[in-house]
């Protein structure tokens, strides 16, 4: 595969890189070409930015979820009919599963992807110091091409001619343009991170401005011509979307509003291909399920900012309970177990009343538990054979309090680098599979097929 790529990394999390890749995925889009936008890591709000700036969906690309064929299987089959590849990187270049240990890392991507990286640099307190950051990273791995910077954070012209002549003359690296210091290219942010493009915002005049600025000061061209020196790929093996689908097609109604849009679009996709027909629906509006809902996928996202309303659409939550006590194959991830709780408490104090499927209720902390995990499910279940092991992740502020003791795990999680002890994650009720931590189908296509399969045997 002959595909012009480029990763956009960056020392530290905050130095720009979402902003820088947004823009430039606008800029080339307006100028004619077909860009595919990717994000490195498990994350589901700065995908939503990229989408609206490519005009075409952004998938996720996480080395540590994904085994490397995978991992360039997806890769390659979301690429095809591309231009170019733009893929936004995850926190610090080199920034992975352990302070020992790159894997997951934007680093380790861009050796699977053999991909030219270019470093966003915040120069807005410094000078000639953004020479010395730059060749420490040149030099930290000799496996990671790093070809050029982006600065940003610029004060003037002058200071950007200032800090790219150091740059320039003390590693030998171009300096493709930059940003200048600009509070309206900011996003706002909250407790997990930007607020996701699924809410309501000035997301398009926001992919406007930095289209503007960018095209304003950066080297355009260069970024392109550096896309096109990332050597071929070898050929993608086995597509793993191609399963054999079941007929006919069950219903799976997948949650999706404001408080519910994390999900992987490969899960979807996969959904897809082994013969489920997706319907969505809003928990948020909908007064009921959709028709001939023969499975329900409640996805993650920020149900405590809107746990008002949902409990106001009782008739809704009635259906949701009313469909778990027929037998429906229920899977709830995060954000969906803690709507299937008794309650919502905020950080106030308040107490919103929720779908009830689980005892206990769902309080929001101060404290953010977040990690990739590794775990094998405790016993059988229509996803899961017991003992059967997989990775995930959990990026969440809340807990569930008034588990009752006696109510089975359904995963243990494992010790490893990111956790120190087994600890047991989620339940199973009836049909209902309820968990904290985030799952990636692809990693496990048959986990789609599982699903689908479930779901054709229910006959609403």
């Amino acid at each position: 595969m002959n595909l012009p790529r480029l990763m956009i990394a960056a020392p530290s999390s905050g130095s720009g890189k979402t902003t820088v890749t947004a823009g430039l995925l606008a800029a080339l889009t307006a100028r004619g070409r077909r860009v595919a936008p990717f994000k490195v890591g498990p994350d589901y709000i700065d995908p939503g930015y990229h989408a609206l700036a490519a005009g075409r969906p952004c998938h996720n690309l996480d080395p540590w979820l994904l085994a490397p064929d995978r991992l360039l299987a997806s890769f390659s089959h979301r690429a095809a009919g591309a231009d170019l590849a733009l893929i936004e990187g995850v926190m610090g270049l080199f920034d992975g599963y352990s302070g020992t240990d790159d894997t997951g890392s934007t680093a380790h991507l861009a050796r699977l992807l053999q991909a030219p990286v270019v470093l966003v640099l915040d120069v807005g307190a410094m000078a000639r110091s953004a020479a010395a950051i730059v060749r420490g990273f040149r030099d930290f791995d000799p496996r990671v091409r790093l070809a050029g910077v982006l600065l940003n954070q610029v004060g003037s012209e002058g200071h950007a001619r200032l800090v790219q002549a150091a740059i320039e003359a003390e590693t030998g690296l171009p300096v493709l343009g930059y940003l200048p210091r600009n509070a309206e290219l900011a996003l706002p942010e909250r407790h997990l991170g930007l607020v996701p493009t699924a809410e309501p915002g000035p997301w398009q005049d926001w992919v406007e401005r930095v289209r503007q600025t960018v095209e304003a000061s950066v080297n355009l061209e260069a970024i392109q011509a550096l896309a096109e020196t990332a050597p071929p790929l070898p050929e993608m093996g086995a597509d793993p979307f191609a399963l054999q689908p079941i007929s006919p097609r069950p219903v799976i109604a997948v949650a999706r509003d404001a408080a519910f849009s994390f999900i992987y679009a490969d899960n979807l996709d996969l959904l897809t291909a082994a013969g489920a027909e997706l319907a969505f629906f809003s928990p948020l509006a909908d007064a009921a399920l959709p028709h001939g809902t023969q499975a329900l996928y409640l996805c993650g996202g920020f149900p405590e900012l809107y746990a008002a309303e949902l409990a106001r659409n009782e008739s809704l939550l009635a259906a949701v309970r009313g469909a778990h006590a027929a037998g429906l194959p229920i899977y709830a991830e995060c954000g969906g177990l803690m709507y299937v709780t008794e309650a919502i408490r905020d950080l106030q104090g308040a107490v919103f009343p929720m779908a009830g499927l689980l005892p206990g209720l769902s309080a929001m902390t101060p404290r953010l538990t977040l990690g990739y995990r590794t775990f094998r499910a405790v016993s059988d279940s229509w996803l899961w054979q017991s003992g059967e092991q997989m990775r995930g992740h959990e990026f969440h502020y809340s807990n569930w309090q008034g588990r009752p003791q006696d109510l089975p795990y359904l995963y243990e999680l494992q010790p490893d680098a990111q956790l120190s002890t087994i600890r047991g994650e989620g339940a199973r009720a009836g049909n209902l599979i309820a968990s904290y931590t985030h799952l990636h189908f692809l990693s496990q296509p048959e986990l789609a097929a599982r699903f689908v399969r479930a779901a054709s045997r229910f006959r609403p």
